[in-house]
């Protein structure tokens, strides 16, 4: 059972923390989180599962950055959220998947007892200029039958930043730490890339 916009805000201080929390951005059945500043892409020709990947760190100025197809970007959200005794899950917004834009490309399923910030993984079919602080994904609440263990995770629980992959800890042997190669997204590609979204 999903829960309705009124029960969220019923459960805000004690199932649901959402901050910060603006009610105008309320649903029926869900809330809307929003995009923050920074985005993170990798520098790597091959991401490897078994190894931390490089990424670089790229502002979202206030005028709007273009997004470029086949490229992973890595974002996050404003908000920061807690949620026990209930499944929180995020999705794109309607009007967000209408451009084109994916927000997550798998993980939009999240766990009880999941502490802090959404790290989004959008990809554009074309082109497509975002903003900070722009609504970009809702977040909603299923009920969970069941005796509860919360989500406990030392990769991604109490979260600071926008987090890539860290399945490389569970992956990793001490003998397989060869050199990654760097993808050409740097000073040049984002010079580039802010180019484009003054156009």
């Amino acid at each position: 059972m999903i829960l309705s916009g009124n029960e969220i805000k019923q459960q805000l201080g004690r199932n649901i923390l959402i901050e910060p929390f603006d009610e105008n951005r309320l649903n029926p059945n869900s809330y809307n989180l929003s995009l923050h500043d920074e985005l993170l892409v990798y520098e790597e020709v091959v991401l490897d599962m078994r190894k931390s990947n490089r990424v670089e760190r790229i502002r979202i100025p206030a005028d709007g950055l273009v997004l470029t197809p086949n490229q992973l970007y890595l974002g996050r959200t404003v908000e920061r959220t807690e949620t026990h005794n209930l499944v929180p899950m995020i999705e794109g917004r309607s009007s967000i998947g209408r451009l084109g834009l994916f927000v997550h490309v798998t993980a939009g399923f999240g766990d009880v007892g999941f502490c802090g910030y959404w790290t989004l993984e959008m990809f554009a079919v074309q082109p497509v200029k975002i903003y900070p602080g722009v609504p970009i994904c809702q977040i909603f609440f299923h009920q969970i039958a069941g005796d509860i263990t919360e989500y406990a995770s030392d990769k991604y629980q109490h979260n600071r930043d926008i987090q890539p992959s860290l399945l490389f800890r569970e992956l990793a042997t001490d003998g397989d730490r060869g050199q990654q190669l760097e993808l050409e997204f740097t000073a040049e590609a984002a010079a580039l890339v802010a180019a484009r979204s003054a156009k």
